[in-house]
């Protein structure tokens, strides 16, 4: 599946009226019907109609050909049902320009606008359908627009399982064949009826019959991996850092075959109700309620979709992260060996796990992008001879979409102080660099580890969110060598990190201030402070009672 940010963004421009060669109409939120000329740039965007009849496809035509001065774009209702070339996921760049009011050119009802691809610009228009009546458009086109939002639903769950064919051909033939083969019969069945309801734009009653009595049982498989899915979700929220880790390692299998299968049962289920509803569509030309019931399909479909598929996403961003950070641990590694339980031979853990990360990282991809490759910050307390590299790589998978990293510091382990000043020569510095703090400020909280535990282990000690910072300050250290401290008050506790002498106390103060940014007393908080001061001036009645 494509990921929307690689589809085209529309800017605005002062176009001629006659240059525009695309109409694009945005029938739905986010997914518009294409008109006219078909840009070689957009043909890998372009999904065919699928599942939805050819009546529907006329009627779409004709609505958007009678309201307004759109008939001057798509032209009459001939010409729109003969134009209309597929249909269009529009991406969020996109949508938020459409949001934003982005219309400085507008002319015959449609946003004029260039369509960037790849460096090269295409001609288009656009057209805000949702701009019409609601009642209008829900009674003129309502079920023809649901067909189209269950064809982009099964293409979306269609286009995601179509990435993960190595899944199971390459890691996991072994595991739960039995199962297995029963949901790809399903999933086979399903989708033969589904090819044959597109090349004849049409559900008949043979073909229906064929697939009509698997409702049950399609409900059935996907109940079950919904099931397992939530369940290594519940394990992996409700544990601790340790066991959570152990959890993953031990049934990363398990956990990969059932996010796999969630998404073919997934994929089944969601084209037994495009099915369905293509038959109440064909029903519903006489019948009144049998239109209705397309959009209920249409409706109901959408939400188990969008469920199921953040679920698998959660599980599989969990189980790729830990097989990643795997991956970048230097050494054989405990982790490693855990995975498949091989505890005398880390290599051949290694291995295997390499194997899981390669078979289910198109899956993975495909739910969710992996985060861009970390940048060092322009703020390191560090020192210059330290290779940050190694850090930036796992840090990389315990950062989320959002977060940018700002600062990193690696301050000494205030325990360790003592020690290290009794250690001489390079026996001190070797144990200084195994007794580092990693500290990793984002523009969301404050990543801390132990420096050696990160590398080797991949092990974060806390994460401290922003909001929770109440105080900065810096100071220098009377020790005769001038070192520098930071001192973080949080909601919950007191943390000194004090860096060596050969940070540059510049450094060192950015890091503070980037932390002071955040500084704040939630009015909650400053309440009850206020209110111990009145309990502390407020005199005592009964005692003054007492006293008489």
């Amino acid at each position: 599946m494509q990921d929307p940010s690689d589809s085209p963004v529309m800017t605005n421009a002062d176009l001629a009226p006659s240059a525009a060669s695309t109409v694009v109409a945005e029938v739905l939120p986010g997914i518009a019907v294409v008109f006219g000329a078909n840009p070689a740039e957009l043909k890998f965007d372009l999904l065919d109609f699928g599942i939805v009849p050819a009546a529907d496809r006329r009627q779409i035509a004709t609505f958007l050909a009678s309201i307004g001065n759109t008939s001057t774009l798509v032209g009459n209702v001939g010409n729109a049902v003969a134009s209309a070339q597929g249909l269009y996921r529009l991406s969020e760049s996109t949508r938020a320009l459409l949001d934003a009011g982005g219309r400085l050119a507008a002319k015959d009802g449609a946003n004029l606008g260039t369509a960037l691809v790849n460096g090269s610009f295409k001609q288009a228009r656009l057209i805000r359908v949702d701009a019409v009546s609601m009642a209008q458009k829900a009674a003129a086109i309502g079920p023809a627009l649901a067909m189209i939002a269950l064809q982009l639903q099964l293409s979306e769950v269609s286009g995601i399982v179509r990435t993960n064919v190595a899944l199971t051909g390459h890691v996991l033939r072994s595991v739960r064949n039995e199962q297995w083969a029963e949901l790809m019969g399903l999933v086979a069945s399903v989708n033969s009826a589904v090819d044959q309801a597109r090349e004849i734009e049409a559900v008949p009653n043979s073909l229906w019959d064929n697939v009509a009595g698997s409702e049950a049982v399609l409900r059935k498989q996907l109940n079950l991996y919904r099931q397992n899915v939530q369940g290594h979700i519940g394990q992996i929220e409700r544990s601790g850092s340790s066991h959570r880790r152990e959890y993953i390692q031990t049934n990363a299998e398990a956990i990969a075959f059932d996010a796999n299968a969630l998404l073919s049962s997934l994929k089944a289920w969601t084209g037994y109700q495009a099915l369905r509803a293509g038959k109440a569509r064909t029903a519903g030309r006489d019948d009144p309620d049998e239109a209705r019931l397309v959009e209920v399909i249409a409706r109901d479909t959408g939400k188990e979709l969008d469920a199921a598929i953040a679920e698998a996403t959660e599980l599989v961003d969990s189980l790729t992260r830990e097989l990643r950070i795997i991956a970048e641990l230097p050494g054989p590694s405990g982790l490693a060996q855990s995975l498949t339980g091989w505890l005398r031979d880390p290599k051949a853990g290694r291995e295997t796990s390499a194997r899981l990360l390669e078979a289910i990282q198109p899956l993975a991809d495909a739910l969710h992008p992996p985060v861009a490759e970390i940048e060092k910050p322009d703020i390191i307390c560090a020192p210059t001879s330290l290779s940050l590299e190694p850090y930036l790589r796992i840090l990389r998978w315990f950062l989320t979409d959002d977060e940018t990293l700002r600062a990193l510091g690696l301050p000494d382990q205030p325990e360790t102080l003592d020690t290290l000043s009794a250690i001489v020569g390079g026996a001190k510095e070797r144990l200084a660099g195994s007794a580092r703090i990693l500290i990793a400020v984002t523009n969301r909280r404050i990543v801390i580890a132990k420096a050696g535990a990160f590398l080797e282990q991949g092990d974060i000690r806390q994460a401290i969110p922003l909001d929770q910072v109440r105080y900065v300050r810096t100071a220098t250290i009377q020790d005769g060598i001038g070192r520098s401290a930071v001192d973080l008050i949080t909601r919950d506790e007191n943390i000194r990190w004090i860096f060596p002498a050969d940070i540059d106390n510049a450094q060192v103060a950015a890091l503070a201030a980037v932390l002071a940014e955040a500084m704040m007393i939630p009015d909650d908080e400053r309440a009850v402070l206020l209110s111990h001061r009145r309990t502390a001036i407020e005199p005592d009645d009964s005692r003054e009672g007492a006293m008489d």
